[in-house]
């Protein structure tokens, strides 16, 4: 392993606002599930969340511009967190976490009805694997679990298979599509949709790839 990400890796382990654990652990109950506005963040304020956060673009961004809501960056990869880490101590944002965990794993970290909106930020479209899409039914049906009702989901990405899938799986599962567009830079004014791009996001338009954008409602439980 490379000496710099060593490194970043023993910084991780001093970052008060990082959540990470081995998979032996997830059996025990984690100690801020159900609690994280009263017990980490301090108070009642909506919590988002972005999944498959890389660096943390959007957390970081939309934690700026709204310090009234609280803001969880969700990876697997450690060396990526870093940096979002490293932002949310220079910057001393108060209202940013980030979990070091598997999408999977969400009911482990989260409660019932306690996350208000969800980002997916540019996810792996899993060409020929639908049930490892994060849009997929079974991915709906675990962000549900853990959503207040009507929670709203955000979904950007340069793959129009997958945004056509995403649109196809949301409607099936009775979601009310609130905004789509397959070409959002061309028909959106700046807002949070365009307002903050991801490392992957400045690759794709770089070489004039097409935004994809979706949002849309779960339905109430």
């Amino acid at each position: 392993m490379p000496k710099k990400k060593l490194i970043h890796f023993q910084e991780n382990l001093t970052f008060p606002f990082l959540f990470q654990f081995r998979f032996h652990e997830l059996s025990k109950v984690f100690h801020l599930k159900g609690f994280w506005g009263e017990k980490f963040f301090g108070n009642s304020n909506p919590i988002i969340l972005e999944l498959g956060c890389g660096k943390g673009e959007y957390t970081i961004g939309l934690a700026k511009s709204y310090p009234g809501r609280n803001f969880i960056g969700i990876d697997v990869k450690g060396a990526r967190l870093w940096r979002g880490c490293r932002s949310v101590k220079e910057e001393n944002l108060g209202n940013v976490a980030f979990i070091r965990s598997q999408i999977d794993h969400l009911e482990h970290y989260f409660g019932i009805g306690e996350v208000s909106e969800i980002w997916i930020t540019f996810p792996d479209p899993q060409p020929g694997k639908e049930r490892k899409r994060l849009t997929s039914p079974r991915f709906l049906e675990k962000y549900q679990k853990i959503m207040k009702p009507g929670g709203i989901i955000h979904l950007k990405t340069d793959d129009r298979n997958f945004y056509e899938y995403t649109l196809t799986a949301a409607g099936e599962y009775g979601s009310e599509i609130q905004v789509s567009s397959d070409d959002i830079y061309n028909s959106f004014k700046a807002g949070d949709e365009t307002r903050f791009q991801t490392h992957y996001e400045n690759i794709w338009l770089g070489i004039g790839k097409k935004i994809c954008y979706l949002r849309f409602s779960l339905k109430n439980h």
